[in-house]
């Protein structure tokens, strides 16, 4: 165990706060439930630093509003039998994928700034 703590420490912190922020953001390709929201909580509340917190924000909002749309999509395509759902949910995964993929590329490339997704509520 104290090897690991070594080896943590040992990590610069300009790498921590990359892979960190990186890792919130990246959360939802692991999975879309309860756990792409758990692992930017966890990051949040373990890290000191203020960028990794801003991006952990960040990244479980983006999650809550894609959840939000998500419901509105599949309730729409309930309505409309399905056509709906034809049109809005390739839209909704390439808004889905697409910013989440953007916000790891930022954070890996700008570690100094954390990363704004454009068209959400921020509710936390």
């Amino acid at each position: 165990m104290a090897i690991l703590e070594e080896q943590i420490q040992a990590i610069p912190n300009e790498d921590k706060r990359k892979y960190l922020s990186a890792g919130s953001h990246a959360s939802i390709f692991i999975s879309s439930l309860v756990v792409s929201i758990g692992i930017p909580c966890a990051i949040g509340y373990v890290s000191e630093d203020n960028i990794v917190k801003e991006n952990t924000a960040e990244a479980i909002n983006f999650h809550l509003n894609v959840w939000f749309y998500g419901a509105i999509i599949a309730f729409l395509s309930f309505i409309s039998f399905g056509l709906l759902g034809l049109i809005l949910v390739p839209i909704w995964l390439v808004y889905h994928w697409g910013l989440s993929i953007w916000a790891v590329i930022h954070c890996l490339n700008n570690p100094d700034v954390s990363f704004r997704y454009p068209l959400i509520f921020r509710l936390v």
